[in-house]
C-alpha cells in the first residue's frame, strides 16, 4: 500500500542565509532610489519631509505632559487658602501639543504612503521581472504554491518593515531619549536610569524571547506554504483527482498538512501569551520604582503634585508604544525572514544568460541546424548524444521516436531554455551568441496541450501580438479555421476560457494556439505532438490547418501519429538520443528498419480498432507474450 507522509518544513526556513542587517541594506535602495530611477527626487523628498515630521510629532508629545504638569501645580498651590486662577493658556497649551503630536503623525502617513506603496511595487516588480528571467530548469523544480507564497509575503513584509520600523521603532527610542532628558534635568539622573534601565530590560527581554519563539513562526510559515502548495496542486489537477476519485485522499492530505500547522499555530500562540505576561511585569515593575521615588520626593517636598503627575504620565506614555514595540519587534522579525526569503528568489542567478555582446537574430531564410549536440538534464542520464540535422528554409522536417528519445528536449533546445553542447544555429548564427528574447520571437510553436489565460478567446489570441486590431485577431482565427466558432458563443471573442483554457475542447484550444502562431507570424514553426491528444477526425482538421499554415516556413514536426508526417520533406528518427534513420516516408519504408517497423504497428493497430493503444509507443518493440 502506498503511504502518503506529510509535508515537513522546508530547510531554507529553517536556517537564514543573511542576518538583519544584511536584509535591511537590501530593503534601503527601495526606501532611498537612486537618482536614475524615475520619480527618485520626489520620493527622497518625501522621506526627508516624513522623518520631520516623526521628529515634530514625538516633541509635541513629550512637551505635552510637562504643559499638564505646570498647571497642576498652578492649580495646588502650598498654600491650600490661595486663590487661584485656572490656567487656561497651560491648559490650552496642553492641548495643542497632543492635537499637533497627533496632526503631524497624520501628515507623516499621508506624505510617506507614496514612498512605502512605491517601494513595494518595485521591490514586487523586481521580482516577477527575475522570476521571468530564471531557466526552465528552476521553474520545474519549484512548486509554484509556495513560490507565489513567498512573493506574496515579502511583499506584506515590505510595507509593514518600511511603517513599523520609521514610524514605530525609531519613534519610540527618539521618545525615550527625549523622556531620559527631561526626568534628568527636571529631577535627578536616577528617574532617567530608572525609566531607562525599566525599557532596556524590557527591550532585552522582548528580543530574547522573541528569537526563541522564532522557530514556531518559521514552522507555521513553512507549514502553511505546503498545505498552500498542496491545495493549488490539487485545484489545479482537478480533472485527475476526479477522474480517479480521490477527492478523500487530497483531502486527507491537506488536513494532514493543516494539523501540523494547527500544532505550531499553538505552541506560537502559547509562547507569545507567555511574552505578553512578562512584558506586563516589567513595565508594571518599572512604573511602580518610579511612582514610589516620585511619592517620596513629594513627602520630602522636593517635588510637587505636578512632579508626582508628570513621572507617571510619561510611565504610561513610555508603556503604550512599548506595549506595541514587543508586536512591533515580532513582526519585524518575521518580516525581515520574509523579505530575505523574497530577496533570496533575486539572488537566483539565471541557468541561461545573454552574452554581454549579444546582439538580435537576423532571419533571412529560417534555416535550422543542429551541429554534434549533446545534452542531458541529469550527468548521469545523457538525453541527446551528438545528434546533428539540417531544417532548410521553408522545409518540413519530422521527429519521430519512443518516449524518451529525446524529441521534445530538441525543441527546447531550439529555444535556449537550455544549452547543450555542440552547436545550434538559425541561419548561421550560434543561439547562444543571440539574444534569447529574439531568439523566441522567430519561433512559433503550437503545443501538444495548450494552455490558456484565464481571460478571453480575444486576450489569448492577441496574447501572441500584444496591442493587435481586432482585424488582425480575426484574420488569424479565419486562417485557423475558429473565427465562425468564436462568433457563435454569446460573449464571440470576449469569452473568457476558464482556467487553462478548460472551458474549450482540445481542438478548440489547439485551433486557438494555431491562431496566436498565426498572429505571431514567426518564421520559423514547432509542432510538438499538437495533434497527438485529439481524436482522429478532430486530428485531421487540425493537421490540415498546421500545414496550411507551415507553407513556406521552416517547420520542425515532433509527432508520435506517424500519419501526420507522410509528407514531411525529411523524417528524423530518435532512439535512445541518438539518429538512427533519416530520409522521406518513402525511403524510410524501402530501407524496412524502425521507422518501417512502426508504421506497420501503427497501420495494424488502426485497422484493428486499437490505435490509441500503439500510437505512443510504436517504436517500443512489442512485448514477449
Amino acid at each position: 500500500m502506498v503511504q502518503f507522509h506529510a509535508f515537513a518544513p522546508d530547510q531554507p526556513d529553517v536556517a537564514r542565509k543573511r542576518g538583519d542587517w544584511q536584509v535591511i541594506r537590501s530593503l534601503l535602495p527601495f526606501l532611498w532610489p537612486a537618482k536614475g530611477i524615475p520619480d527618485a527626487a520626489n520620493i527622497r523628498l518625501r522621506v526627508v519631509v516624513a522623518m520631520t515630521c516623526i521628529v515634530l510629532a514625538k516633541i509635541a508629545t513629550v512637551y505635552a505632559p510637562l504643559f499638564l504638569q505646570r498647571a497642576v501645580d498652578a492649580l495646588a498651590p502650598a498654600n491650600a487658602d490661595a486663590v487661584t486662577a485656572i490656567p487656561l493658556s497651560l491648559i490650552l497649551a496642553y492641548g495643542l501639543a497632543r492635537f499637533f503630536g497627533q496632526a503631524f503623525a497624520q501628515f507623516r502617513d499621508a506624505v510617506f504612503t507614496k514612498v512605502n506603496i512605491r517601494a513595494t511595487r518595485r521591490a514586487s516588480v523586481s521580482i516577477l521581472g527575475h522570476l521571468h528571467s530564471l531557466s526552465l530548469k528552476f521553474h520545474l523544480d519549484r512548486r509554484t504554491g509556495g513560490l507565489t507564497r513567498a512573493i506574496e509575503r515579502g511583499r506584506n513584509a515590505i510595507d509593514n518593515l518600511l511603517s513599523t520600523s520609521l514610524f514605530n521603532v525609531l519613534p519610540t527610542f527618539l521618545e525615550l531619549a527625549l523622556v531620559f532628558g527631561i526626568l534628568w534635568h527636571s529631577f535627578s539622573i536616577w528617574f532617567g536610569v530608572v525609566a531607562l534601565l525599566d525599557v532596556a530590560v524590557y527591550i532585552v527581554f522582548t528580543g530574547v524571547t522573541t528569537e526563541w519563539r522564532l522557530k514556531y513562526r518559521r514552522d507555521m510559515n513553512a507549514l502553511d506554504n505546503k498545505a498552500n502548495t498542496r491545495a493549488i496542486d490539487s485545484l489545479l489537477n482537478y480533472e485527475t483527482v476526479k477522474s480517479f476519485g480521490n477527492e478523500r485522499l487530497e483531502v486527507d492530505e491537506y488536513d494532514r498538512v493543516m494539523a501540523q500547522y494547527e500544532t505550531a499555530t499553538v505552541r506560537s500562540q502559547t509562547s507569545l501569551a507567555l511574552l505578553n505576561v512578562g512584558q506586563a511585569l516589567i513595565i508594571a515593575v518599572g512604573l511602580a520604582a518610579l511612582m514610589a521615588m516620585a511619592a517620596t520626593g513629594k513627602v520630602a517636598g522636593r517635588m510637587t503634585v505636578g512632579d508626582f503627575t508628570l513621572v507617571n504620565l510619561y510611565m504610561i506614555q513610555l508603556a503604550q508604544p512599548l506595549n506595541f514595540f514587543g508586536f512591533v519587534y515580532r513582526s519585524i522579525k518575521q518580516n525581515l525572514v520574509d523579505v530575505e526569503k523574497m530577496f533570496d528568489l533575486l539572488e537566483e542567478e539565471p541557468g541561461i544568460k545573454d552574452p554581454p555582446d549579444a546582439r538580435a537574430l537576423s532571419v533571412t531564410g529560417g534555416e535550422v541546424r543542429f551541429e554534434n549536440v549533446t545534452f542531458a538534464y541529469d550527468p548521469r542520464r545523457p538525453i541527446l548524444k551528438d545528434v546533428s540535422f539540417t531544417v532548410p528554409p521553408g522545409q518540413m522536417v519530422a521527429l519521430v521516436g519512443a518516449t524518451g528519445s529525446g524529441k521534445s528536449t530538441i525543441g527546447r533546445l531550439l529555444f535556449r531554455y537550455y544549452d547543450a553542447a555542440g552547436r545550434i544555429s538559425i541561419d548561421g548564427q550560434d543561439i547562444r551568441t543571440v539574444t534569447q528574447a529574439s531568439v523566441r520571437a522567430a519561433i512559433g510553436v503550437v503545443p501538444q496541450d495548450t494552455v490558456l489565460f484565464n481571460d478571453t478567446v480575444r486576450y489569448n489570441i492577441a496574447y501572441a501580438k500584444p496591442g493587435a486590431a481586432q482585424a488582425e485577431i480575426e484574420e488569424a482565427t479565419r486562417l485557423a479555421h475558429i473565427h465562425t466558432f468564436i462568433a457563435s458563443l454569446p460573449d464571440g471573442y470576449d469569452t473568457l476560457v476558464g482556467e487553462r483554457g478548460l472551458k474549450l475542447s482540445g481542438g478548440e484550444k489547439q485551433r486557438v494556439a494555431i491562431a496566436r502562431v498565426i498572429l505571431k507570424g514567426a518564421p520559423i514553426l514547432l509542432f510538438d505532438e499538437a495533434t497527438s491528444a485529439l481524436d482522429t477526425h478532430t486530428e485531421k482538421d487540425i493537421q490540415a490547418n498546421l500545414k496550411e499554415v507551415s507553407t513556406g516556413r521552416t517547420t520542425l514536426v515532433i509527432a508520435h501519429r506517424l500519419s501526420t508526417i507522410v509528407d514531411a520533406d525529411q523524417i528524423l528518427v530518435l532512439d535512445q538520443g541518438e539518429i538512427i534513420e533519416r530520409g522521406t516516408h518513402a525511403d524510410l519504408l524501402v530501407r524496412d528498419g524502425a521507422y518501417a517497423s512502426a508504421w506497420k504497428r501503427q497501420q495494424q493497430s488502426m485497422r484493428t480498432g486499437a490505435e490509441a493503444a500503439a500510437e505512443t509507443d510504436a517504436f517500443r518493440a512489442p512485448a514477449a507474450q
